[in-house]
């Protein structure tokens, strides 16, 4: 008796923390300019494997507007944000937009390059991929968040983040604003 009014206890708990986590999450926020947490010149660094492209630093990307994604494969969440990311790929890659996902697990399984691969394909994936398996790109941007969203001016600084899902809007009209900005 007593060990189903735990297991029911212990079930309702983690119903209650699963429905305020995806409630704050799906509510998403964001930060204009860079905050005072936030590294001035974060590097994608510790990256165990890169797919769909040869290892990238943003120095490499400097002149370019770069978005860097913060997901993972599981994460509804992220899979969620993916339509749009990849839409803005697709859209403003010839305009001078450099998109690059940053897959740091939140889970034992989503360290494998094999199933990150598998996922990159199965969900069309274009874009660089990095598997940050170590948190030290994550840990680099003092990110908290998945997904999260930074983008670079042509300087390399970062100008706009979003955390969580919507305001797909604004975060487009500001990768348009910045592609439109002179070198």
């Amino acid at each position: 008796m007593y060990t189903w009014i735990r297991t029911f206890i212990a079930i309702a708990a983690l119903a209650v923390v699963g429905i305020v986590a995806t409630t704050s999450a799906s509510r998403g926020f964001e930060i204009a300019g860079a905050s005072n947490d936030m590294p001035a010149n974060p590097q994608i660094v510790g990256i165990e494997k890169w797919l769909n492209s040869e290892p990238l630093t943003l120095q490499q990307t400097r002149g370019k507007v770069v978005l860097v994604d913060f997901w993972t494969y599981s994460c509804v969440n992220c899979l969620n944000t993916l339509p749009y990311v990849k839409d803005w790929d697709q859209k403003y890659r010839n305009q001078g937009l450099t998109v690059i996902g940053v897959h740091t697990p939140e889970y034992p399984f989503e360290r494998s390059p094999k199933n990150v691969s598998a996922a990159v394909s199965r969900l069309g994936i274009r874009y660089p991929v990095a598997l940050d398996n170590q948190n030290a790109t994550w840990n680099a941007f003092n990110n908290q968040y998945w997904p999260a969203v930074y983008l670079f001016d042509k300087q390399g600084r970062i100008v706009y983040s979003h955390f969580g899902e919507g305001d797909y809007s604004k975060t487009e009209a500001k990768i348009r604003e910045l592609l439109a900005q002179a070198n």
